[in-house]
């Protein structure tokens, strides 16, 4: 069955950067969506970056555009956040999640499969 396992999380001072890494296994995702969502405490799980396994298209939540980038290391089917210039906003439990199919990108309901999370915790 299909495993998500994320890394890369910690604790940065703000204006610091981190990479998430989310190493997908069992399937073939040539047909899926990969995203990246994150759940402050007391809040709903919001939708932050997401990517065609093929890269072909980009999605980005307007908290993360021109500071976080999505992407994938084809050679170890990894799927990496990049953020950049963090602030203590973005701190959070951060998921990779994976679909089937293109619609509802931004919906965390579309979602077929999670990951365990990754605490990020930005300082001010």
């Amino acid at each position: 069955q299909v495993q998500l396992v994320e890394s890369g999380g910690g604790l940065v001072q703000a204006g610091g950067s981190l990479r998430l890494s989310c190493v997908a296994s069992g399937s073939t995702f040539s047909s899926y969506v990969m995203g990246w969502f994150r759940q402050a405490p007391g809040k709903e799980r919001e939708f932050v970056a997401a990517m065609t396994w093929s890269g072909g298209a980009l999605y980005y939540a307007d908290s993360a555009k021109g500071r976080f980038t999505i992407s994938r290391d084809n050679a170890k089917n990894t799927v990496l956040l990049q953020m950049n210039s963090l602030k203590p906003d973005d701190t959070a439990v951060y998921y990779c999640a994976a679909k089937r199919g293109y619609s509802g990108v931004y919906s965390r309901n579309s979602y077929d499969y999670w990951g365990q999370g990754t605490q990020v915790t930005v300082s001010s």
